[in-house]
């Protein structure tokens, strides 16, 4: 459990995940208490797999988010409301590895029993990593996905049960 959040089931989720994650964003946070890193994603999505609910996120290897997300076995995803977009758009800007973007961007960090989340954050989804698969220009059946990758630093994808989600408690 987690403080002002009620714990609902993933099939319970209200969202329209495209609109969740392709236009409201999320911060996908990995890491301790200690030593965390988060970064802002557009790209992703929810749903069904091996008879679990699954999220699955793209990460280059280039982020520094990335590192975190090889070294831990589980991580969130928090989605805001809109009043929090410019905290977004800031994680989206700048690296971890030049700055603390939680305290920066003026963030509340705090922890699940497996990982990191932000007391601003409306929604969150825990994650446990289950799969991941490296982007392989090779297999690019549009040509046009290319332009996504000016510099071929192609994704890594990760598929990963959904073990909770927490909605913010109303006021």
């Amino acid at each position: 459990m987690i403080h002002n959040y009620n714990k609902i089931k993933p099939e319970d989720l209200k969202d329209n995940v495209i609109q969740l994650i392709g236009k409201q964003w999320m911060l996908i946070t990995a890491g301790n208490k200690d030593h965390f890193n988060t970064m802002t994603a557009s790209w992703g999505g929810m749903g069904e797999l091996w008879n679990k609910p699954v999220a699955f996120i793209f990460i280059r290897p280039t982020r520094y988010t990335y590192e975190f997300i090889e070294s831990e076995e589980y991580f969130t995803c928090c989605f805001f409301e809109e009043k929090h977009r410019d905290k977004l758009n800031f994680c989206g800007k700048y690296s971890g590895r030049d700055r603390n973007k939680a305290a920066d961007a003026h963030l509340t960090p705090l922890s699940t029993s497996h990982s990191m989340y932000f007391d601003e954050a409306r929604l969150v989804i825990e994650c446990r990593k289950m799969y991941y698969q490296d982007i392989n220009p090779d297999n690019f059946m549009d040509p046009g996905i290319q332009v996504h990758y000016p510099k071929c630093d192609y994704h890594r994808q990760y598929i990963a049960e959904i073990t909770s989600v927490w909605i913010r408690k109303e006021n």
